[in-house]
């Protein structure tokens, strides 16, 4: 019989053992959340295009094949309920998959949708373990409301943060008051967009006292819009494709990322070059998590 794997990321070069749920190492939850968006549309339809395009990428990705321990992928979730209901069944799902020793990683939709996937890893861990969050993106998401949305995309950190989530932001190039204050009250470490991409930096060390559990957010719009034009609410000045990953490689050294989401693809139709870089993206990720 002809398996379907349409659906499944990496589906064309996935081996049957592959693509296991009960032994994969990566857990792709494809989360079309689209509720709180506040520009640009279609970001439903993002974890559809992703697993789409990740048919056309090879298995050897920086001298290394993320695919050899395993990617399961689920069924689309029932984003029929409240936003609040959304969040615990998403949670319900990444506690689920990080208690078994897998790492979710959730394709977006929204920024909103990190709430829940995060806060389920956070879930998995034991009390004395805390996680915190390596944020790319070009907005800082600290609102504490976004027309009239708590659980907005623009509020997604301010929420974590109010968790006691710690948080360390890259790229950031367009920021309110009320964010620049909820970053002193939350003591969020940040290196913005014209810092990064002015000084051609491409790594950053995070302090000790930041969590050795790690979760990666990789919000697209973090990227410059010449190389993903296809977000909701793009912003120039962003950073380069390999100067995003390489920041987050650094970030993450020596640390365990128990958890990844790569957000905020709208895809433009005719145009797959943001598609396929998204996915290309997630699969460097779980490169990235196998490092650390």
């Amino acid at each position: 019989m002809t398996r379907d794997i349409s659906g499944y990321f990496l589906g064309e070069e996935l081996r049957h053992e592959e693509m296991d749920r009960d032994t994969a190492l990566f857990h792709v939850l494809p989360c079309g959340l689209e509720k709180t968006v506040s520009y640009g549309t279609g970001t439903a339809k993002g974890p559809e295009a992703i697993i789409a395009a990740s048919h056309q990428l090879e298995r050897l990705i920086d001298g290394c094949e993320p695919i050899l321990r395993g990617i399961y992928t689920h069924p689309a979730p029932d984003l029929s309920g409240t936003t609040e209901q959304i969040m615990q069944h998403i949670a319900g799902q990444t506690k689920q998959i990080a208690a078994n020793g897998a790492i979710p990683v959730t394709l977006g939709g929204e920024h909103a949708l990190s709430y829940g996937a995060v806060m389920g890893v956070r879930a998995s861990l034991p009390d004395t373990e805390e996680i915190g969050i390596i944020q790319i993106d070009a907005h800082a998401d600290l609102r504490c409301a976004y027309q009239g949305h708590h659980f907005s995309h623009a509020s997604v950190m301010h929420l974590l943060a109010n968790e006691g989530v710690q948080i360390a932001q890259l790229g950031v190039r367009a920021i309110c008051a009320e964010e620049i204050a909820a970053r002193k009250t939350f003591q969020i470490i940040s290196h913005d967009g014209p810092e990064l991409v002015r000084n051609n930096i491409s790594a950053i060390n995070l302090p000790d006292s930041f969590p050795q559990k790690l979760y990666i957010s990789f919000d697209l719009d973090g990227l410059d819009p010449s190389i993903l034009p296809a977000t909701g609410t793009p912003v120039p000045g962003g950073l380069g494709y390999y100067q995003a990953l390489d920041l987050v490689e650094s970030a993450a050294r020596g640390r365990n990322v128990k958890g990844i989401d790569v957000v905020e693809l709208a895809p433009i139709l005719g145009q797959p070059v943001s598609d396929f870089t998204a996915a290309l993206i997630s699969y460097h990720l779980m490169r990235i998590a196998l490092d650390t």
